[in-house]
């Protein structure tokens, strides 16, 4: 078992992972309000060793995150539904390993996607990529109605894509992490298994390696 499944674990799941993309909504309203869900999400996933229907409970509130998170890392729609699905499917499989250590069952889930993505970029040879079409991340924040300033947010987005593209693969995730899934620096901690600090001091060195990979791009 790899370390990220360790301590936990994936339904076929019964909706299909394309409808993925109508459900994703802002990981902050995935996953709900800490606490609360995070209990709720232990009970379910109790449930969910005798009963599969409870894990379907689980599999709508995440699989528009989880598909998400997939679709930046590997850049088109098909690849990101068959991976997701992949990824349920191993999280209902070995739910029974799942116990609340800490670790909140969400963070388990994107341990279990991490892993899923890097073997399917192992598997295949290549990079990740992400997609540039105007419906992915707005990393700039803002949107801009004058066709000019479109444009020019347009070229910044592409080349600031392809620089993340050249990073090391922890540093690709931590980006999404980030600036996709919004996440706090305790919440990717979790999900990459390092401490809040140890994040940080990665966080300020994509930083650094990303101006300079932008540096030799023109």
């Amino acid at each position: 078992m790899s370390q990220a499944d360790r301590g936990f674990e994936e339904p076929a799941p019964e909706t299909p992972a394309a409808d993925a993309r109508a459900q994703a909504a802002p990981a902050s309203e995935a996953n709900g309000p800490a606490s609360p869900v995070a209990e709720d999400d232990v009970s379910l996933a109790r449930e969910a060793r005798q009963n599969p229907e409870a894990f379907g409970r689980l599999y709508e509130r995440y699989v528009g995150a989880i598909y998400r998170y997939v679709y930046y890392r590997v850049g088109n729609t098909e690849d990101a539904e068959d991976l997701t699905a992949r990824v349920f499917m191993r999280a209902l499989k070995h739910v029974h390993n799942y116990h609340d250590r800490g670790v909140p069952f969400s963070a388990w889930l994107y341990r279990i996607a991490h892993n899923v993505v890097a073997n399917f970029h192992r598997d295949n040879s290549r990079r990740p990529s992400v997609p540039l079409d105007d419906a992915q991340m707005e990393l700039h924040g803002a949107h801009h109605d004058d066709a000019d300033s479109k444009i020019d947010v347009d070229r910044q987005r592409d080349r600031l894509i392809r620089a993340i593209r050249l990073l090391p693969e922890d540093r690709q995730q931590l980006v999404v992490l980030k600036f996709v899934e919004q996440m706090q620096n305790a919440e990717i901690g979790q999900i990459m298994n390092r401490s809040e600090g140890a994040v940080k001091s990665l966080y300020h060195r994509t930083l650094a390696q990303l101006r300079e990979v932008l540096d030799a791009i023109t």
